[in-house]
């Protein structure tokens, strides 16, 4: 398969497909610029060999409709600083300006297309607006970890129309590598760190893990359905009583497979669901009626740093407590703080999922961890063993 690396782009114009749904305030200006940053090194490496760059993202849903207010135009503005080029602007991604301008375009230059989603067609992988898509170009390259599990025009389809020349961006590359370093050839031991609210949200994530992990860390809301299975008693914590059988099943199997699954053992808990609400410490399988568990107490955060520390491969997705409440940021932190430490003494890490990933943002530890993920539902579908369209499409 070819790689950015073997790939030359020389006098070749490249529709590379990227995530540039990012955040904008009020006067539209981009307010995190991460997903904007992970795109450079792909466009570079292009403008570099001699070839033309033609960008195209979704932003927001506007649902099959053109709302001005989820333009693109105000990325090309954001992107021109980020690359020290100036990016041309399409008012529609197919039709008589996107190919006028695409046709024109030279070496070294670089154009972005407006929102893909101002068509119903774009999520509903229709086939002649994927052609249209794909007659601007003689390259595609798919840089878009974070939508590579819908199967869209843009991210799946298109692809069919370069049978010979189509390939992964650095981006999507550096994502696969990583979950490989974890799925598939992982230094022993491997820990997973998950949380999160749900547990119906990590099923399938657990129950693949299983087969892979030595240890799993189980730690914010989703942990009390666990507790409670168990008998414990959770006060008003956040429970799954729907899921009570399956948070069995899947203590049943670690203990068949000889996974280690830590639970927390104490916990923060407040009377309210507030920052400033009264909290106390007290046996996670032992809260009082009316109080909740909000994070994982001194003596689980002690215990999961251990466990944390003696690892050689950790995955870590959903945070320990609702780390946005400073009240209940603390296990967060602390865990983060282990794995940034277990990475400083040789582990490889990777941090994925949206909360996870913007703990060790506001941590600032994100330069400290191996890998951090682009790809929210993406990754958590590839953790469930899952084939994503968008991959499966470069590599048929």
């Amino acid at each position: 398969m070819q790689t950015m690396d073997s790939f030359d782009f020389k006098g070749r114009k490249a529709l590379v497909r990227v995530d540039l749904n990012v955040p904008l305030d009020a006067q539209f200006n981009v307010t995190d610029d991460n997903r904007t940053k992970a795109i450079v090194p792909t466009v570079k490496k292009i403008l570099k060999d001699g070839g033309s760059v033609i960008l195209m993202s979704h932003l927001g849903r506007p649902k099959g409709k053109v709302d001005p207010e989820l333009s693109l135009k105000p990325v090309a503005k954001h992107l021109e600083g980020l690359l020290g080029v100036p990016v041309q602007f399409t008012t529609d991604c197919i039709g008589e300006d996107a190919q006028a301008k695409a046709a024109a375009l030279k070496p070294g230059e670089v154009l972005l297309l407006e929102n893909l989603r101002f068509h119903p067609e774009e999520e509903k992988g229709d086939e002649a607006f994927s052609k249209a898509l794909s007659t601007l170009a003689d390259v595609y390259v798919n840089d878009a970890f974070g939508t590579a599990h819908r199967a869209h025009a843009s991210t799946t389809v298109v692809a069919k129309y370069f049978p010979d020349a189509k390939l992964f961006g650095y981006l999507i590359s550096g994502e696969l590598d990583s979950l490989g370093k974890v799925l598939h050839q992982p230094e022993k031991p491997l820990c997973a760190i998950v949380g999160g609210a749900k547990v119906s949200s990590k099923i399938e994530v657990l129950q693949n893990l299983l087969d892979k992990c030595d240890e799993v860390i189980i730690g914010g809301g989703m942990a009390f359905t666990f507790l409670k299975a168990q008998g414990g008693k959770v006060g008003a914590s956040l429970v799954e009583d729907d899921h009570l059988e399956t948070a069995k099943a899947i203590l049943a199997a670690a203990q068949d497979k000889g996974v280690m699954l830590h639970l927390p053992t104490d916990a923060v808990v407040a009377d309210a669901f507030a920052d400033t609400a009264n909290t106390d410490i007290c046996p996670a399988n032992a809260i009082p009626d009316g109080w909740m568990g909000l994070d994982i107490g001194p003596e689980t955060i002690k215990n999961f740093s251990t466990a944390v520390k003696r690892a050689k491969t950790i995955l870590w997705n959903g945070p320990m407590g609702v780390f946005e409440m400073p009240s209940f940021r603390k296990g967060t932190r602390t865990i983060a703080e282990a794995v940034a430490d277990a990475t400083e003494y040789g582990a490889f890490s990777l941090v994925g999922g949206g909360d996870s990933v913007a703990a060790v943002n506001q941590f600032g530890l994100a330069d400290k961890i191996s890998y951090v993920s682009t790809g929210g539902g993406a990754m958590l579908e590839y953790l469930e063993g899952k084939v994503l369209p968008g991959i499966a499409a470069v590599k048929e």
